[in-house]
């Protein structure tokens, strides 16, 4: 089953590609190390270095990688100093960067479901211990399949 391209939607000639937001935020998230950063950030990683140990990817890839997800509003970089040590900068989410844990959470779940051999290594759970799972709702808070939605055009 599919959504539904209704009305105009269906003729696909009548709106851009390039104008999705799918594929402006992939231009912005979709890399592997941005998506294993944005993991690591929501985890609480804040250090340049615990960034780059923990996804496993080089400081040059991480500083680059770090420096996007800033430039588009999703970390901000805040100094900080140890005692003794030199001022650095650690990174952490932005209101905008925590918008996008949903995204992540369904990325995890779809993961757990369908690549994992066995249990998964982590379980996402609520302050009962209770499981958390990711759906689709609509603003009276009922849950929805892929079959039960539309895509219109607005009007902008």
């Amino acid at each position: 089953m599919a959504m539904t391209l209704d009305g105009p939607l269906a003729h696909r000639d009548r709106w851009r590609a390039t104008e999705c937001s799918i594929d402006k935020t992939v231009g912005v998230v979709g890399t592997r190390s941005a998506l294993l950063l944005l993991r690591e950030a929501f985890y609480g990683t804040t250090r340049f270095d615990d960034f780059a140990q923990r996804v496993g990817i080089s400081d040059a890839v991480a500083a680059g990688r770090l420096k996007d997800l800033t430039a588009a509003g999703i970390l901000e970089k805040r100094p900080y100093q140890e005692p003794g040590q030199r001022a650095r900068a650690e990174y952490v989410l932005t209101p905008r960067g925590r918008e996008l844990l949903p995204a992540l959470l369904a990325l995890w779940q779809w993961g757990d479901a369908h690549l994992q051999d066995g249990a998964p290594p982590l379980e996402l759970v609520d302050a009962t211990n209770a499981p958390v799972r990711v759906a689709i709702l609509n603003e009276r808070g009922e849950e929805l399949a892929v079959e039960d939605l539309h895509v219109r055009l607005t009007a902008a």
